[in-house]
């Protein structure tokens, strides 16, 4: 059962370490039995390795990272968060900004249980 300090504790850990590259950190974000969707019409990644694949790329991949968000609703078991970025790709040195809603649950420690995303991404 999460209350909307703990989402919004947790919306900025996950976004601050993405920001600060720090993949790692951002992992420990997420419970290791997470069900995790990168696209919303895509089956969950299959297991924690899977998640780790689409993370430890992005310190090489992207930087100058500019973010923010905004809790849209929550109730004890679910939150919706609209969060927009601003990135750089690093092999093509072009700006992406980015809107985005996440779906996310929390267990008791605080760890992500469930994340689903939906995102448009212009450059």
């Amino acid at each position: 059962m999460a209350t909307k300090e703990q989402y919004d504790m947790w919306t900025r850990e996950f976004m601050e370490s993405w920001k600060q590259l720090d993949w790692k950190k951002t992992l420990e974000t997420l419970d290791k039995n997470v069900e995790y969707y990168e696209n919303p019409i895509d089956i969950p990644c299959r297991d924690f390795n899977e998640v780790i694949g689409l993370w430890d790329v992005v310190a090489d991949n992207q930087k100058d990272i500019i973010y923010d968000y905004k809790i849209i609703a929550y109730n004890d078991t679910t939150c919706i968060i609209n969060w927009q970025m601003t990135r750089i790709m690093t092999k093509t040195n072009k700006k992406q900004d980015i809107d985005g809603i996440f779906q996310v649950s929390l267990n008791e420690e605080g760890k992500c249980t469930y994340l689903k995303q939906w995102r448009y991404t212009k450059e």
